[in-house]
């Protein structure tokens, strides 16, 4: 499939949790398991709002950083793009590109509180924002509050320790753009190549839509120079990047 129509929420901003708070603290974080990707909710593309999504195909060694937003008893008991009904008082959460299903370790960057949730869902369609939590999610982050906060999201699996997160294996490239455009790819390269002091490449994905060039740095040598990299990319404009061997 290509460009087609999932099912999705697109209006947290209307949405809305319990009329009194519930206890949520002894949620247990959702345990990464082996399984295959969903039949649903993995298309190759989709669009929303006139914006396309290429849907990822291997979750490994992402790593992300943006807002995080969270959404409750709007869809509660409705259908999840996974087809899974979604459940707002488990640790679950959307994403606009990860694979269905995926786990992820999500930290709260401003009070360092992490969790681990299942992405079932796509979302939130608003910019900026990275990842929709669930209510229960939400709340153990620290996150209903303002409504939204500054997170990392580290992809992990059945076979990673869950407080290991992102690969230690080096090299490894910090991708920080994909583009449908190679031109916008090469400026971006240019910019960051001049920026970050890093050498850069372009990485052309050929999928059924039509080609992706990712814009990777590296490599990056050690997990100082990974440290180093990531935390100057948000001063560069580079608030969402992922981390590739």
């Amino acid at each position: 499939m290509s460009a087609c129509s999932i099912k999705t929420h697109e209006f947290p901003d209307e949405d809305y949790g319990p009329s009194t708070p519930v206890d949520v603290s002894q949620v247990p974080d959702a345990v990464p398991q082996k399984v295959p990707h969903s039949r649903y909710g993995n298309p190759d593309s989709y669009t929303v709002r006139g914006i396309t999504y290429h849907v990822m195909k291997d979750a490994r060694n992402f790593r992300e950083q943006g807002l995080a937003s969270w959404y409750g008893l709007k869809f509660h008991g409705k259908r999840t793009s996974s087809g899974e009904p979604y459940d707002m008082y488990a640790m679950t959460a959307a994403h606009k590109t990860l694979p269905l299903p995926t786990w992820v370790k999500v930290t709260n960057l401003q009070n360092r509180k992490s969790v681990v949730v299942k992405v079932n869902d796509r979302g939130p369609f608003h910019a900026g924002r990275i990842i929709d939590l669930s209510y229960a999610a939400a709340s153990r982050l620290g996150v209903l509050g303002h409504g939204t906060a500054p997170v990392e999201i580290v992809a992990i699996s059945a076979a990673d320790p869950v407080d290991k997160g992102v690969a230690t294996d080096f090299p490894l490239w910090v991708q920080a753009g994909a583009f449908s455009n190679i031109r916008n790819a090469r400026q971006l390269l240019h910019r960051l190549e001049q920026q970050a002091g890093f050498r850069g490449q372009i990485k052309t994905d050929n999928q059924p839509s039509g080609a992706i060039h990712k814009v990777w740095l590296g490599p990056v040598e050690n997990a100082r120079q990974l440290e180093q990299l990531t935390q100057q990319l948000p001063r560069w404009g580079i608030h969402q990047y992922h981390v590739v061997q």
